[in-house]
C-alpha cells in the first residue's frame, strides 16, 4: 500500500476477473480495458482508501504479456497514477481514478515506468520508450533482441544523463535521455 497525502493506494493483480461476466468474485465502480485483439492478458485492481475507507476501486486490463505486480510498475504522484498493464501504459487521476490517458509503449510488454523531471521512461520487452506528460511517445528504442537478459541480472537503470538496458544477449544498451544511442564507451564515461 502506498500514501499519498490523505490517501492510501493499493494495487494487486485481479486474478479472477473476466470482463463481461456478472458475477465475478470483485466488482468494481470503473472498468478500463484496453483490447485491440479481444484478449486481456494482464487485470490490476486499484483501491483508494481515506480514512481506511475504500471509496474508489477499479480495474484496469490490457492485451500483451502478463505482468506481475512490482515496486516500479507504477509511478503515483499528487495527483495521478501512471500504471504499467500489459502493453499498455494508463494514467488515471487522483483521487477520482478517472483515466486521463492511455498509451501503448510497447508491442509486447510494459515491464517498468519512471519518472524523470516532466517525462516519462517506460521499460518495454521490445521498446525503451519515453512519453511526454500527456502519455506522447517522444521516442522509442529498440535492441538486437528483447529487453530482458537469458541469463544474469536485468539491468535496467535510469542515472543522471543515460538509461542502461540488457538484452536477451546480455548485450549492454546505454541511451540519453533525448534518444540517442551510445556505442562508443567513451562517450558513456563522459
Amino acid at each position: 500500500m502506498t500514501i499519498i497525502g490523505k490517501y492510501k493506494v493499493e494495487i494487486f493483480a485481479e486474478e479472477t476477473f473476466e470482463s463481461g461476466f456478472t458475477d465475478n468474485k470483485n466488482k468494481y465502480d470503473f472498468e478500463y480495458l484496453e483490447t485491440e485483439n479481444n484478449y486481456i492478458s494482464t487485470y490490476f485492481c486499484i483501491k483508494l482508501f481515506e480514512n481506511e475507507k475504500l471509496i474508489k476501486s477499479i480495474v484496469i486490463g490490457s492485451e500483451g504479456g502478463k505482468i506481475r505486480i512490482s515496486e516500479n510498475i507504477k509511478v503515483i504522484e499528487e495527483n495521478r497514477i501512471i500504471i504499467c498493464c500489459g502493453n499498455k501504459i494508463f494514467c488515471l487521476s487522483l483521487p477520482e481514478l478517472k483515466l486521463m490517458w492511455k498509451t501503448k509503449a510497447d508491442d509486447i510488454c510494459c515491464f517498468e515506468v519512471y519518472k524523470k523531471s516532466d517525462f516519462y521512461i517506460v521499460h518495454g520487452e521490445i521498446e525503451i520508450s519515453k512519453l511526454d506528460n500527456n502519455g506522447k511517445i517522444l521516442w522509442h528504442k529498440s535492441g538486437a533482441d528483447i529487453f530482458t537478459p537469458l541469463k544474469g541480472a536485468d539491468i535496467f537503470e535510469l542515472n543522471e544523463k543515460y538509461i542502461i538496458a540488457t538484452d536477451w544477449e546480455n548485450r549492454i544498451y546505454k541511451f540519453d535521455y533525448d534518444g540517442n544511442e551510445f556505442t562508443d564507451m567513451t562517450q558513456f564515461l563522459e
